[in-house]
């Protein structure tokens, strides 16, 4: 639980902004790589010329104008409600849960969040699926080495995906209903899940998939045995 005072609003303003833009930077991200699979596995031979260095500056560029003209659009109509309480019942500050705290009208908040929500977790997420489809049309057409190739190309970045994703989604009841029956050790625990788990899952899952950061830690584990 926190206290929401006037003297902590910029800080909370700030974190905010931070939470809410590595999650749309990250499930924009995590769209732009499943494009880059659809490319190498579908388009192999096309995949240099159409995978370009400035397509991908473009793609990277997009999603962090993105994020910040949702993040301050979504701070501006927040920044001009009138609280009528400073609690939260949250470890950090959440911009559902100060809309919550004012006296007036969130009619305009509420649908703009959801909006936000839309943009930034659905519209990702339809294009994985898109694109995920494409492979798996690619994979049963085709031959035991392209579905060695897909999978083996794929699986980190579902495995970061649908643990990305469960974090989300926890935090998306959890601010929308009413979770007070559920342990509060176990709220907090979920609700810090996708900003710290994630974090430390990327680089162990694709690290790895490296040889040379294999072969680095293989030698690591046996010379400790």
């Amino acid at each position: 639980m926190k206290t929401f005072t006037q003297s902590h609003e910029q800080y909370c303003d700030a974190k905010i902004y931070c939470l809410y833009s590595y999650a749309t930077i990250e499930f924009f991200t995590l769209a732009i790589m499943s494009y880059d699979r659809f490319l190498a596995i579908c388009y192999p031979l096309q995949y240099s010329t159409r995978m370009t260095f400035n397509r991908i500056a473009i793609l990277i560029a997009v999603t962090w104008l993105l994020a910040l003209f949702i993040m301050c659009y979504t701070m501006l109509l927040t920044s001009s409600l009138q609280l009528c309480g400073n609690i939260i019942n949250k470890v950090y500050c959440d911009n559902y849960y100060i809309v919550k705290l004012s006296c007036g009208d969130t009619t305009v908040n509420n649908i703009c969040g959801l909006i936000g929500t839309v943009v930034t977790v659905f519209v990702p997420l339809t294009l994985i699926m898109f694109s995920y489809m494409k492979i798996l049309k690619v994979c049963f057409s085709g031959c035991k080495q392209t579905r060695q190739k897909a999978v083996s190309t794929c699986t980190p970045h579902l495995a970061s995906l649908l643990n990305f994703s469960f974090g989300v989604c926890f935090e998306i009841f959890h601010s929308r209903f009413d979770m007070s029956s559920a342990p509060n050790t176990l709220r907090i625990f979920l609700s810090l899940y996708f900003l710290t788990c994630q974090p430390l899952f990327n680089p162990l899952i694709y690290g790895l998939r490296l040889s040379k950061i294999h072969h680095v830690c293989k030698r690591l584990l046996r010379s400790d045995m």
